[in-house]
């Protein structure tokens, strides 16, 4: 959930500064709403049908609904923020790096005893509003960073971006799951996660940004 960066010096400068400073916060707060909801919702869809897929879905929401309490902690640090900002990447990538290595077990696991995950509705109903929910929220948190310059936000949207892509691949497994029976599909799709993941993890836990490592 690397979606740190230490906002420009100037910031403050930017005409309707507090406004957009209130508005990137409502942007937060929603997020972290959404996903605690989407957490809930794959999680237990996912524990009720099996689903390996679902369930590292719902762990991600759990990290992202962590991470952007962390981005509302750091935008709120007055001092020490630079400290803080590298703290939280960390914290945050140790958890996406755990999370990737239960996924990467569970997975082989289920493909090796060829584990058949119950067809879920709600886990097939919750990664498509995702997929429509997370670039909406993606884009308006790069308007506001646009309009007030901050790189935290800017690096936040992109990991908006970052869960859709996650919400398509759940998505895309549960349906060749549900309408074709392909019973490994769901298995292959947390697999498909698990270097997207650990990548995240491995940035978090040098305490680089979305943006250093472009």
């Amino acid at each position: 959930m690397n979606r740190f960066a230490t906002p420009p010096q100037d910031a403050s400068a930017v005409p309707g500064h507090d406004s957009l400073i209130a508005h990137g916060r409502r942007l937060e707060y929603l997020t972290i709403a959404w996903n605690a909801f989407e957490a809930a919702v794959a999680l237990t869809s996912g524990l009720l049908a099996g689903s390996v897929a679902l369930v590292g879905f719902g762990l991600d929401s759990v990290i992202e609904t962590a991470s952007a309490g962390i981005l509302l902690w750091r935008l709120r640090a007055s001092r020490d923020g630079e400290h803080r900002e590298r703290t939280a990447r960390r914290l945050v990538g140790v958890c996406f790096l755990l999370l990737a290595a239960y996924i990467a077990v569970e997975s082989v696991r289920a493909l090796w005893t060829k584990a058949q995950p119950e067809r879920s509705l709600p886990g097939i109903l919750i990664a498509i509003a995702a997929v429509i929910v997370m670039p909406l929220l993606g884009r308006a948190k790069r308007k506001v960073a646009q309009q007030l310059r901050s790189g935290a936000l800017r690096a936040d949207s992109r990991q908006a971006d970052f869960c859709a892509y996650l919400s398509a691949i759940v998505l895309a497994g549960l349906l060749l799951h549900a309408l074709l029976g392909w019973w490994w599909a769901d298995p292959a799709a947390a697999l498909v996660m698990t270097p997207i993941i650990t990548r995240e993890g491995m940035q978090g836990l040098r305490g680089e940004s979305c943006e250093d490592c472009q």
